[in-house]
């Protein structure tokens, strides 16, 4: 079977013992445990809500209760920070179960992972470290990449990272890399755009040609979020994807040229440190959701327009 179709749709066995809310064109934001009683006070509404993996994967308790009264009205995005799945290790089994297990208990319109690694040995990073791109990390990757997605049963979406090195033994770019992968796999991808603001500011290069190259017909996921400014060693403008407050006004018009060429594609706003109200994340998402909205309107003007 081409690798391209084996992962068309999720794969999940027997009926679905959640409701299945549809996620296309819609925005949505990071559930914090914060928020929960602001949430359920506004009663149901649009949009979805993103949580990580790695926070769920105890079998009970408040995190679990609270995530199964969210699910019960939105869907849900599955994002995985701790895979390791560019790692030189085989995948920790362990982990990829307990990830299993999540993807079938909550059901989840989107599963996600990151172009990156995190672990070695028995020590584990708390980053999301780059990858040099050659022939051997894409077998690799590549190889985990089946792995994970023979465990669950349905495909995985794949993050660009953001950087602040780059190997001199890559030999592809990263928008090659990633299209391979998918190639190779029948894996889809998540395009972070602030990644992709973060790492052409930090590494010289212009974020409109990376984009300009990435496959953006596989993307079945965006993600937009804040990055900090800081200054490294001599002094120069350093990039930080911090995730810790509101998105930039550059990041939103890559976003809206994004959406211009891919169309109203799911989209989360991340906000995972200096926690605000609810009601700043949720105006965050309602302005990614009215450029969604506005797409899905030229979209359909121009459908009707061409029949006449």
């Amino acid at each position: 079977m081409d690798a391209i179709t084996k992962f068309e749709a999720p794969r999940i066995k027997g009926r679905l013992r959640l409701p299945a809310h549809p996620i296309a064109g819609l925005a949505g934001a990071s559930f914090k445990h914060e928020h929960l009683t602001a949430i359920l006070a506004e009663g149901g509404q649009d949009g979805f809500f993103e949580v990580h993996a790695e926070n769920y994967m105890g079998a009970g308790g408040p995190p679990h209760h609270a995530l199964e009264r969210i699910r019960r009205d939105h869907p849900i995005s599955l994002h995985g920070v701790c895979m390791s799945i560019g790692g030189p290790e085989p995948l920790d089994r362990t982990h990829l179960e307990r990830f299993r297990a999540l993807v079938e208990r909550y059901e989840p319109a989107l599963v996600s992972e990151h172009l990156a690694w995190s672990t070695h040995e028995n020590t584990f990073f708390n980053d999301l470290l780059p990858l040099p791109y050659t022939r051997a990390t894409l077998a690799r990757i590549s190889d985990h990449i089946d792995q994970a997605q023979e465990t669950i049963g349905r495909p995985i979406l794949l993050e660009n990272p953001s950087t602040y090195v780059v190997f001199r033994e890559s030999t592809m770019s990263e928008t090659d890399f990633v299209r391979e992968l998918v190639l190779r796999t029948g894996c889809r991808l998540l395009l972070d755009v602030n990644n992709v603001f973060v790492s052409a500011a930090n590494h010289g290069y212009s974020a409109l040609d990376y984009l300009a190259d990435f496959p953006i017909e596989y993307v079945g996921e965006i993600h937009l979020a804040g990055h900090a400014e800081q200054t490294d060693d001599e002094g120069d403008l350093l990039l930080i994807d911090s995730h810790d407050g509101p998105v930039a006004d550059a990041v939103w018009k890559l976003f809206e040229i994004v959406v211009g060429r891919c169309g109203p594609i799911p989209t989360l706003v991340e906000w995972d440190s200096n926690i605000p109200e609810w009601s700043v994340l949720k105006a965050e998402a309602a302005a990614a959701q009215a450029i969604l909205d506005r797409q899905t309107t030229n979209l359909t003007y121009g459908k009707v327009h061409a029949r006449r």
